[in-house]
């Protein structure tokens, strides 16, 4: 499994992150600007191919987290978590947060967390992409 992998790609002072074993394959992102994303290639992100606030708003919208954005000038960190319910599939998280653990410890989430709502998850509580498999509704 690809799960400790995390692939950076860089360009203008902003950093693209990828977590391949977070993916739950949901293809927005080569969806939505085929040009950089795609997963025919090696590497599969092709940063030059379009302009980069079109890729940001594209990585944004990513369910998973696995493609996240680092910019990499110092400043504050962001404040507040947004919750967003996707159709038939998880608990999208965005923001930073810590998650209490049954067994006492916590964990931190940054950035973009999926949770499992469909119960079929094997990573849970994050969500695996199982939905689909399951036909979730909800």
């Amino acid at each position: 499994m690809r799960r400790g992998i995390v692939k950076h790609y860089t360009r203008d002072g902003v950093t693209i992150v990828w977590r391949p074993g977070v993916c739950i394959h949901a293809r927005r992102c080569f969806h939505g600007l085929p040009a950089v994303f795609d997963p025919s290639r090696r590497p599969w992100v092709d940063l030059d191919a379009a302009d980069l606030e079109q890729i940001l708003d594209q990585v944004s919208k990513c369910p998973s987290g696995a493609l996240s954005i680092k910019r990499n000038e110092v400043g504050p960190p962001p404040v507040g978590v947004r919750a967003e319910l996707v159709p038939d599939g998880p608990l999208v998280l965005r923001g930073e947060l810590t998650l209490a653990l049954p067994d006492g410890g916590e964990q931190a989430c940054v950035g973009t967390t999926a949770f499992c709502r469909c119960g079929a998850s094997g990573r849970k509580p994050f969500c695996d992409g199982s939905h689909r498999q399951v036909a979730f509704k909800g």
